[in-house]
C-alpha cells in the first residue's frame, strides 16, 4: 500500500511538472508554406495571363493584388497589379521586389513584366 501512494504521489507530482512544457514544431513552416503557395499559383497564373485582356479578367484569373498604382499618362489610364511571385527576405512581409506587374492601359493588359514597368 505504501509503495503505491508513493507511486501515486510521484506520477501526481511529475504530471504538475511536465503539464506546462509544450513543444511546437514547424509554426514558422506554416506562414511560409502560405507564402510559397501563393507565389507558386501566381507564377502559374502568369503563364495565363494574355495581351488584351481586362483589368477584370486579370483579377478573376490572379485574385487581389498585394500592390496597386493608378496613374493617367497621355491621356490613358495605366493600373499596375503587383502580385507576389519570388520570396526575397523571410520577414513574413510582402515588399513590391517580391512581386511581378501586369500593367493595364485603358482596361487591357499591355505586358507583365519589369520589362513591362520599367517602359511606363
Amino acid at each position: 500500500m505504501k509503495t503505491r501512494l508513493i507511486g501515486l504521489v510521484f506520477v501526481g507530482v511529475a504530471s504538475l511538472g511536465l503539464s506546462g512544457c509544450v513543444i511546437n514544431l514547424g509554426e514558422g513552416d506554416s506562414d511560409w508554406n502560405h507564402w510559397e503557395k501563393t507565389q507558386s499559383a501566381n507564377r502559374d497564373n502568369l503563364t495565363k495571363l494574355n495581351l488584351g485582356m481586362s483589368q477584370d479578367q486579370v483579377k478573376v484569373l490572379m485574385g487581389d493584388a498585394d500592390f496597386y498604382e493608378a496613374y493617367m499618362k497621355n491621356d490613358k489610364e495605366v493600373h499596375v497589379l503587383f502580385y507576389r511571385t519570388q520570396r526575397t527576405k523571410g520577414d513574413g512581409k510582402t515588399t513590391k521586389d517580391e512581386c511581378t506587374p501586369v500593367v493595364i492601359s485603358n482596361n487591357a493588359v499591355v505586358g507583365w513584366g519589369e520589362k513591362a514597368y520599367l517602359s511606363i
